[in-house]
């Protein structure tokens, strides 16, 4: 595998990167894409669900976006550390019914000398809003304060 830039240990300026490249992914709602930037033998704990390998990772991915419809996300840099990065993020989606939803989390990272991650802890709430509560527009930047 190629290396994928920006590469540990990273600097606030090099994490912002990362974290950029993360939102965008993201945002693409595609789980094969979204997949590369792990290691083959990725660890991730998503709520309380526990995941092992790229595998796993797409087929979550793709049931999380059949359920989340409209997924929209943005990330924001909260600390960085060598190998690791930490991010508070907010995403806005809708469900079957038509109930639209923000969920607020944060997430641990940690990658390999490659720049792959190798291990993701997400912690993840939910809260119903309505439409008129809507805040994350593609292209809209930062997060509001929450």
């Amino acid at each position: 595998m190629e290396p994928r830039p920006p590469l540990p240990p990273f600097t606030r300026e090099s994490a912002l990167k990362k974290v950029q490249a993360a939102e965008d992914a993201w945002n693409t709602c595609d789980p094969e894409r979204v997949a590369q930037a792990y290691t083959v033998d990725t660890r991730w704990r998503n709520r309380s669900e526990h995941l092992s390998g790229r595998e796993e990772v797409v087929a979550f991915l793709t049931r999380k976006w059949e359920r989340e419809q409209q997924y929209r996300l943005r990330k924001n840099l909260w600390a960085v550390d060598g190998h690791r990065i930490a991010v508070r993020f907010q995403y806005e989606w809708r469900d079957a019914d038509g109930q639209w939803w923000r969920s607020y989390g944060n997430e641990n990272w940690e990658f390999d000398d490659d720049g792959y991650m190798a291990r993701r802890e997400a912690s993840i709430n939910d809260v119903a809003i309505d439409e008129s509560e809507l805040r994350i527009t593609p292209g809209a930047g930062d997060l509001p304060v929450f």
